[in-house]
């Protein structure tokens, strides 16, 4: 029988057809890139938590007490709910999760400020979530730096200081805070971005995953059918990627370009820079899951091998927690996979508007990825053919 001429074609025609009469397959290629993205910025589209409900417990009961809760409560981070006579109804307070913080000023405060010395305020917070601790903290700490520099002031009074003395007492070393890269210092600006990185890796694993349990449910165990369009591994790797990898391109362009612009996140990076950073990232993940999918057996397994990776693989980019403080084998682990390298090229790319050349280190690694699972991939592809003759020959 004469071989085809064009066997990737077929390939592609093939795959592209069972993709589509597959409804599995067609929500994670689909719906799960159209949808995760946006469910994941609404989420976190405030940034930054506001108004968080906290109670007093002030045992000073003096001026000086009441306006330190008065700024505490007109900062944009806390909101003092309710007063408590003691610590314990406070505490009460907190379990009820009516409010998720506790601010308690000693009797002593007072007495000690007016004496020189250092006066302590107590903040309790729910640590269920950072994020309580940070805006509480941060509320604090800033009436608390504050009353500090007017304490100063106030202390020089006696000596007929002029303005310019008063200036120099409140603010010896005067410095500018200037937030790089998040100017809101929000969560979605930290994090989404990484994100959806993440999500253009595990939706294409979880695709092609799904595929091939499909093939080999249906060919006895083989991930191809035995006709005569797949005799060639390069034709039926290139065939199969080729088809994963230009629906997942479209799907990386609309988050990285069309989400990002709808809910306000990072934008700094040139369309063509993320499309070539896209590029080997996509053809890298590709690869890697049409490697690592060859050990499913039923579709069902995809979702247990991929879907558990995804928040180890976020900590392993380095994004959400510091990088130099991975250990050395969890470094090594997170190498192998693209996401590592996509997540924080995408980040340089688009929240600090880096270029191609800035972001050469991760572009090198991603392309290496791109050709050892290749290879890998063909040696699987290559056996499976020898594995798909033989059967044909004994049946």
């Amino acid at each position: 029988m004469r071989k085809p001429k064009f066997p990737i074609i077929h390939v592609w025609l093939d795959e592209l057809s069972e993709i589509v009469k597959d409804e599995g397959i067609l929500i994670f290629m689909i719906l799960l890139p159209l949808a995760y993205p946006l469910l994941y910025a609404l989420i976190y589209n405030t940034e930054t938590q506001r108004e968080l409900p906290i109670c007093v417990v002030d045992d000073s009961m003096t001026g000086r007490s009441r306006d330190f809760i008065r700024r505490v409560d007109a900062t944009p981070e806390v909101e003092v709910a309710t007063h408590c006579t003691d610590m314990e109804q406070a505490r009460e307070l907190m379990r009820q999760r009516r409010v998720f913080g506790i601010l308690h000023i000693p009797r002593e405060f007072n007495e000690r400020l007016w004496r020189g010395q250092q006066a302590v305020v107590g903040l309790y917070s729910d640590l269920t979530s950072m994020l309580y601790y940070k805006v509480e903290y941060l509320a604090v700490i800033n009436v608390a730096q504050e009353l500090n520099r007017n304490i100063k002031v106030l202390e020089r009074q006696g000596d007929a200081t002029t303005a310019r003395e008063e200036s120099l007492a409140r603010w010896p070393i005067r410095f500018e805070e200037v937030k790089l890269y998040n100017s809101a210092g929000g969560f979605a600006a930290f994090l989404i971005p990484a994100v959806l990185m993440l999500i253009v890796q595990q939706a294409l694993c979880l695709c092609v995953g799904m595929s091939m349990g499909r093939s080999r449910e249906r060919f006895r165990g083989l991930v191809i059918p035995p006709t005569r369009h797949y005799k060639n591994a390069l034709a039926i790797v290139l065939g199969k990627a080729l088809v994963h990898f230009l629906m997942f391109m479209l799907m990386g362009i609309y988050m990285t370009v069309c989400v990002t612009h709808w809910f306000g996140l990072p934008n700094l990076g040139h369309f063509w820079e993320i499309v070539g950073m896209l590029v080997p990232y996509v053809a890298a993940s590709t690869f890697m899951a049409m490697f690592w999918s060859s050990f499913i057996y039923r579709r069902e397994d995809c979702i247990l091998l991929f879907v558990f990776m995804s928040i180890p693989l976020l900590f392993l980019t380095g994004v959400s927690w510091p990088g130099a403080s991975v250990p050395p084998f969890w470094q090594a682990v997170g190498s192998i996979f693209p996401s590592t390298y996509g997540a924080n090229a995408y980040v340089r790319i688009q929240g600090m508007g880096a270029s191609m050349g800035d972001c050469h280190f991760e572009l090198q690694r991603m392309w290496i990825l791109t050709g050892i699972y290749f290879l890998l991939t063909w040696l699987i592809y290559y056996f499976e053919i020898r594995r798909a003759v033989g059967r044909t020959v004994l049946d």
